[in-house]
């Protein structure tokens, strides 16, 4: 059994409310996607189907294992985490008076959560360096969306395709070659980032998941490595 379990999930409505559709996706060890499923709402809005994955993602899932879940809805997360308790002790009525909107839908989720450790992880929609998990389960919620069809790793469906919503990244200017202490010219970027995945750099040392990396002469590794001698 996994010690834990990383995952996203997202919906999609073309209209909002309109075509609409959900999808969740669990990673493996390394972060990328392993497991993953899609499905179509006919004519709903965005939250319905946000809230959607995220029911459809708990009943995929052991609830016995820590999951994580990320999500780039802001609406769907408080749902269930911050409002829920309050809705619950009014009622099912919210600060004003009003009914909760789409109750039924949490009402289900909060039976799911139910004695369950689960961690909601709020991750940016559509950025050209975003979350991995949550791109993808938002390329899988918007393709189900568009053809109001199921998909998934079960059924054998490829990658879902780029999402039209997310901007390309701009060509990176080439950076200027560097002289070296030694008088060599040295070439590759000064940016240093956080790996997104385990790597191994050209030195041979491996880097995990969140150490600083920078892009050298043959690919990405530490920073210190970045200066190659010609």
């Amino acid at each position: 059994m996994r010690e834990r379990v990383v995952a996203a999930c997202d919906g999609a409505s073309k209209g909002n409310p309109g075509p609409a559709g959900w999808a969740w996706v669990v990673s493996d060890d390394a972060g990328t996607a392993a497991r993953w499923e899609a499905g179509a709402l006919g004519t709903a809005t965005n939250n319905v189907a946000e809230l959607t994955a995220l029911e459809r993602l708990l009943a995929a899932t052991d609830p016995a294992v820590p999951l994580e879940v990320r999500m780039d809805s802001q609406y769907a997360m408080k749902a269930v985490t911050t409002w829920l308790p309050g809705w619950k002790r009014n009622g099912w009525k919210t600060a004003a008076g009003k009914p909760v909107a789409n109750q039924e839908l949490v009402v289900r989720i909060d039976a799911l959560l139910e004695g369950r450790p689960v961690e909601f992880r709020y991750v940016p929609a559509h950025q050209v360096d975003g979350d991995p998990l949550n791109d993808f389960a938002d390329r899988a919620a918007s393709q189900a969306a568009r053809v109001q069809e199921p998909a998934g790793s079960a059924l054998g469906s490829p990658e879902p395709p780029a999402s039209p919503d997310t901007p390309k990244a701009a060509p990176r200017r080439k950076a200027p070659a560097r002289r070296t202490a030694g008088g060599g010219a040295s070439s590759g970027s000064a940016r240093t980032i956080k790996a997104k995945f385990p790597g191994r750099c050209l030195c041979g040392r491996s880097y995990a998941a969140g150490e600083s990396i920078a892009k050298n002469d043959q690919g990405w590794g530490h920073p210190e490595c970045r200066t190659v001698q010609v």
